[in-house]
């Protein structure tokens, strides 16, 4: 046992010394035409130190970050993005529907209709919900073979949307409130007063966090009951929003900025300059803040907001699978693997 156990630490060390001598490719325009599968190559690549601490982005010998881009065609102007834990769907605002594609390799799997302009998808752990910006609904898919379960009313103009661990949170962009639905059925169990425009919403384990997009602000409810914690300023016009495990990042779509908040208080810990000419998703892998938006996907380093990493393209939807970041190209109708 002993001399199998140094023989798979030799090997990890080993490989970790062979990235360091991978050869840089050259770069290839990310806005061309691909087919399915065809790999983009960017330049120079970075060295990912958070793979050090990610078993399956060491299984994969996935050292760098961002180099490359693997693109699958999707439905029409994908926007939002979920991982199921072996897929990746995407809301397809232009289509009326919801792609399902396996994370491994991009495979199709599946297309499946849903209400009017399919703005975010979030999973439930068995279920992939959809919100149908027109239809004020939201779709219920069993994850599995993409069965329809459900269409249940919210309000007026449904956003991203997330999962308590219980409940499915919606913000209603036209009402400036949140919904809170049971998913084993869809009741309403509520409905909660928030700032202007709500856009996107987060949960930390406790509380739900919503971007007020009129009103340049986070507001905090706890998911119990739905009572409001705290409404905190952050930059102008905020969409994306994402958990770290400790702090709350909000992507200010009209500031060019990203802002960390500390969870457990809303204090602000710092905003960060993102040179994404209107940043809009965000996501954590477990190390790093990506950052989509209309002319970049920008990386930040979550102990500090340093950038560490930036790839010309314009994205929305962003999703982490456990070792590969997944993004939108709405205008091209296809999602990009990094």
């Amino acid at each position: 046992m002993k001399t199998r156990i140094a023989i798979s630490v030799s090997l990890i060390v080993v490989a970790l010394a062979m990235a360091n001598l991978l050869p840089i490719q050259a770069q290839k325009p990310i806005n061309q035409p691909v087919q399915a599968g065809a790999e983009l190559r960017m330049q120079p690549p970075k060295l990912d130190a958070g793979a050090r601490r990610n078993p399956l982005k060491i299984a994969l010998l996935h050292w760098y970050l961002a180099d490359t881009a693997t693109a699958f065609p999707v439905g029409n102007q994908p926007y939002g993005l979920c991982f199921d834990g072996a897929n990746i769907w995407t809301a397809n605002f232009a289509g009326n529907n919801v792609t399902k594609i396996r994370a491994s390799d991009g495979q199709l799997l599946g297309t499946f209709d849903v209400g009017g302009q399919p703005f975010g998808v979030t999973f439930d752990g068995a279920n992939v919900w959809a919100s149908n910006e027109v239809d004020n609904t939201v779709t219920k898919l069993r994850a599995s073979d993409g069965k329809t379960l459900g269409t249940f009313r919210t309000g007026t103009f449904p956003g991203w949307t997330a999962f308590d661990g219980q409940s499915l949170w919606v913000p209603n962009a036209r009402d400036n409130t949140v919904s809170k639905l049971r998913t084993t059925d869809g009741k309403i169990l509520g409905t909660f007063a928030v700032g202007n425009s709500p856009a996107a919403i987060a949960f930390d384990g406790a509380n739900v966090w919503v971007t007020n997009d009129g009103s340049s602000s986070v507001t905090k409810l706890r998911a119990l009951d739905g009572a409001v914690l705290g409404t905190f300023g952050v930059g102008t016009n905020p969409l994306g929003i994402a958990f770290d495990g400790a702090n709350i990042w909000v992507a200010n779509r009209n500031s060019n900025t990203v802002t960390e908040l500390r969870a457990s208080d809303g204090v602000v810990l710092g905003t960060f300059p993102v040179p994404a000419n209107g940043p809009y998703g965000v996501v954590f892998d477990g190390t790093y803040i990506w950052v989509s938006g209309d002319s970049s996907l920008v990386i930040l380093r979550a102990s500090d907001g340093a950038q560490v990493a930036s790839r010309k393209l314009s994205s929305v939807g962003v999703a982490f699978d456990g070792a590969y970041v997944w993004t939108a190209e709405t205008n091209n109708n296809r999602v990009l693997k990094f």
